[in-house]
């Protein structure tokens, strides 16, 4: 798996190395399976294999240099700014994360809205039912109204924000070419919203994270090469877990962190999956885990997530 990522990296960034890499690999397969079993017949589809591999590799590549580095943002910048909202999702790009994690619903009249609770009462100063209302409607609620209250800020000193459209972060993602979205849908809305990807053209940009199976299994369905995050509880079965991600073809296993060990870490890694853990915001835990070799940390602290991983 890690191995794949490096060949891609280095096909996207030298276009001349596809016909290379492509002769090599083909020959080197050619020759392994007459030399090895003498069958003519399976030389030939595992070349044909590796060609497809390679070219849909560099497909979905294209020119952009995602970076890599374990950080993903829960809710956005959520600790300094109102989760959720277009000024944490700014933060978050500009402190150097290679993934913004958001939730979604739907609304009454079909908009893709992002907000992680089914009522707008938690963090908004009206309790609206996403679902029951329109995007318009919706847009009346201040969602900036608990972060205010629990900054002890005045509106004069923080201003009222909306609940933003699911399309506008994903064109703010598309601004530029080192951080992606991690999109998790809390409503039955995933065929809506990889049709919204795919008219964006931002299929490179995006990956999905939930613990329904079942929405994990759509993701795959309607869009084959975009990475699925597969969250879990902490008391998940992890065995029967990696049979599921390797059969459904699932790129990462997130665990609630207090349920990671070392021999689950080791286990997820051995499968060739990535492990990430959810949701980490003590900095001590988050050493512990990265010690364990965890690829990935969720937390509502990405300033001081990327901080420690520079002093790593």
């Amino acid at each position: 798996m890690y191995l794949d990522m490096v060949l891609l990296k280095g096909i996207q960034n030298v276009s001349w190395l596809l016909p290379m890499v492509t002769f090599v690999l083909v020959t080197a397969g050619f020759l392994f399976f007459k030399i090895q079993s003498k069958d003519l017949e399976k030389g030939i589809r595992y070349f044909l294999m590796v060609i497809i591999s390679v070219f849909m590799g560099c497909k979905s590549s294209g020119d952009r240099n995602f970076v890599r580095n374990g950080a993903t943002a829960h809710r956005g910048n959520s600790a300094d700014y109102p989760e959720n909202t277009i000024p944490a999702f700014k933060s978050a790009l500009s402190l150097g994360v290679d993934w913004i994690e958001l939730d979604i619903h739907k609304t009454k009249d079909g908009q893709i809205v992002v907000i992680h609770d089914a009522t707008t009462s938690r963090v908004g100063n009206r309790n609206l039912q996403v679902s029951e209302v329109t995007f318009e409607e919706l847009k009346s609620v201040d969602v900036a109204h608990e972060f205010r209250i629990r900054k002890k800020l005045t509106l004069k000193e923080y201003s009222s924000l909306s609940v933003p459209l699911l399309s506008d972060i994903i064109r703010l993602i598309m601004q530029q070419n080192e951080t992606r979205l991690s999109i998790q849908p809390k409503a039955n809305c995933v065929k809506e919203t990889i049709a919204i990807i795919k008219k964006l053209n931002a299929e490179p940009w995006v990956g999905f994270n939930d613990g329904s199976l079942h929405k994990m299994k759509e993701v795959k369905k309607e869009a084959k090469l975009i990475p699925v995050f597969w969250d879990r509880p902490a008391d998940t079965n992890i065995d029967e877990d990696l049979k599921i991600a390797q059969k459904e073809g699932f790129e990462s296993i997130v665990i609630n962190h207090f349920g990671i060990t070392k021999a689950k870490v080791d286990k997820i890694h051995e499968a060739g999956l990535e492990i990430g853990a959810w949701t980490v915001n003590d900095p001590a835990r988050t050493k512990t885990l990265l010690s364990m070799g965890v690829d990935r940390i969720y937390t509502d602290h990405p300033r001081r997530l990327m901080q420690l991983l520079r002093e790593k």
